[in-house]
């Protein structure tokens, strides 16, 4: 490939086609490749690089505290873990259809390993993914709306296919915080999916929130089309810890310590909301929390 012909590749913005010319054109003349069968070729080349930057983009964009992925999950670990259900998830259907997931479970039981992989796998199939802790949640409206103004801070969380909220239950929260999680459920709510996790029963968030009527509206809404994907067993660090250190492949994210769930979910008291956690399909080998 000649330097004119480089330059005008650069040009126009086609520097996947320009990484694989040369190769191509070898490649049209051994096999003697018509016009159109080395166009699509060249052109299927630069898509590729353009996808794969994208992804680079979004995952960046994410703000994954880590990118896991499903193949890298030990199943073995612990058996509560609905594994067929977790793969039904894995194929977005849940974000096409604009449903919501909640994944309730003791500290170190893989929900913030899960729910980070079903985004990385979102992001993959075209979806733009947003992950935040309920901290984060917090201090983005506390801190930035002071600066940008609440609208162009709720902006950030409406915009995304699928918003992960994870974390929910380490602590109380700070003052405001049922008002702000309240506008994001509410707003999203049959528009967008979004995803989030619990270490404590549902009749808690009252308590986490501090504010029981808002915690009543933001189930009520959260979970009339969702999900709920109950996990239980020991921490994987703990186990970790007595038999030998976690790999990488651990399920779930460090800084996720908090106090385990006491008993099953269910919604506060005076929410309309009073849906069981569904059953998960048999004939897995993974059985259904």
């Amino acid at each position: 490939m000649n330097d004119r012909l480089f330059s005008i590749l650069r040009q126009l913005r086609l520097s996947g086609l320009a990484q694989t010319l040369d190769v191509r054109l070898q490649e049209a003349a051994g096999h003697q490749l018509t016009h159109a069968e080395f166009l699509e070729l060249i052109l299927q080349d630069e898509l590729f690089v353009r996808q794969e930057r994208q992804i680079d983009r979004r995952v960046k964009g994410a703000l994954f505290r880590e990118t896991k992925t499903l193949d890298n999950f030990d199943w073995s670990f612990n058996p509560s873990i609905p594994k067929k259900r977790v793969f039904d998830l894995a194929t977005c259907r849940f974000i096409r259809e604009t449903r919501d997931v909640l994944f309730l479970g003791p500290p170190g039981t893989g929900k913030s390993f899960l729910v980070q992989a079903l985004g990385y796998l979102a992001i993959k199939q075209g979806f733009v993914v947003l992950y935040r802790s309920i901290f984060d949640v917090v201090r983005d409206f506390l801190h930035d709306e002071v600066v940008e103004g609440q609208e162009k801070v709720l902006a950030k969380y409406l915009k995304p296919d699928l918003l992960i909220v994870d974390d929910m239950g380490m602590k109380q929260l700070p003052k405001r915080s049922g008002e702000y999680l309240f506008e994001i459920i509410m707003r999203r709510y049959e528009t967008r999916s979004t995803v989030m996790t619990s270490n404590r029963p549902l009749e808690d968030w009252g308590k986490l929130i501090g504010d029981v009527p808002s915690a009543t509206a933001i189930l009520d809404r959260f979970l009339h089309h969702a999900e709920i994907i109950t996990i239980t067993g020991k921490s994987y660090r703990l186990r970790g810890q007595k038999d030998s250190p976690p790999e990488n492949g651990g399920p779930e994210s460090a800084n996720n310590d908090g106090p385990p769930a006491s008993k099953p979910a269910k919604a506060p008291t005076g929410s309309d909301s009073k849906k069981k956690p569904p059953q998960a399909a048999s004939g897995e080998s993974a059985p259904a929390a």
